[in-house]
């Protein structure tokens, strides 16, 4: 792997082929600009070149996962054509490239994750949370469409009742609800994540390699019959950032109210 052509994740390699990637952008809860939103979506081509990686885990710096798209990115793709355009694209290699990674990735969610934080969280084949860790898919407070992950893997999940009452209010979850409704594999204390995903990366890194990758490559497959659905989800995603509403959810969001959505809508 060229780490040194990453800016916003950092590397590290654990015994047993153990790769610990963290998102590092604290000062900004580790949201994803344009930058880190091409880094996670292309870091999991090096992961699975990278000879010396069995298992991959990821996490975020400080006190949050990723705390969903930089303002000053949305502001940039609202409206304008090309931008929206080359996000559809890398906003579907994302998800697709951590499905068609042939090694196990783990993610040890320690804080805040929403947007392509959250589908870098829930797209991993196992998920771990901190109890006090709280998500939302957060797309329809911002007046764009639950794209990215969420067609694909929320019904899958916790099934179809939860998945369409959280995407469409956009409610908090924190650690352990997630764990309840089987969004996330575990739920541990905070001070216990990293080291319990650790444990369960290097339980699967010393075990039989081929079958281990053999069985994600499976299983994914129920995700595979989800990709229309996907892409679709993408498409009307990158659609409602050309309307109007994606502009008063960033106000909302930058004057910390309630937005104020089109009201002539029925």
């Amino acid at each position: 792997m060229d780490q040194a052509s990453y800016r916003y994740l950092r590397f590290e390699h654990r015994p047993h082929g153990v790769l610990l990637i963290t998102i590092d952008r604290p000062e900004r809860m580790n949201a994803t600009d344009a930058r880190l939103h091409t880094e996670l979506a292309g870091v999991w081509t090096d992961v699975a070149r990278d000879a010396r990686t069995r298992v991959a885990v990821i996490t975020g710096a400080g006190r949050a996962f990723s705390a969903g798209g930089d303002l000053e990115m949305i502001e940039q793709m609202a409206g304008h054509y090309p931008t929206v355009a080359a996000m559809a694209g890398e906003a579907a290699q994302l998800v697709l490239n951590m499905l068609d990674c042939e090694k196990p990735i783990i993610s040890a969610i320690n804080g805040t994750a929403v947007g392509a934080g959250l589908a870098v969280a829930l797209m991993a084949d196992i998920s771990i949370i901190a109890e006090e860790a709280r998500l939302t898919d957060g797309h329809l407070r911002l007046g764009v469409v639950a794209g990215d992950h969420a067609a694909i893997i929320w019904p899958l999940l916790c099934g179809m009742a939860k998945a369409k009452y959280y995407l469409l209010t956009s409610e908090f979850l924190d650690g352990r609800e997630a764990e309840r409704i089987g969004l996330v594999s575990r739920c541990v204390p905070g001070d216990e994540l990293l080291q319990t995903a650790f444990d369960v990366a290097e339980r699967i890194a010393t075990g039989p390699q081929q079958a281990a990758r053999w069985t994600k490559r499976t299983l994914n497959h129920w995700l595979r019959q989800a990709t229309p659905a996907f892409d679709a989800s993408v498409a009307y995603e990158m659609l409602s950032f050309l309307g109007e509403d994606v502009r008063e959810g960033v106000s909302a969001l930058r004057e910390k109210r309630a937005p104020r959505f089109d009201r002539e809508k029925t």
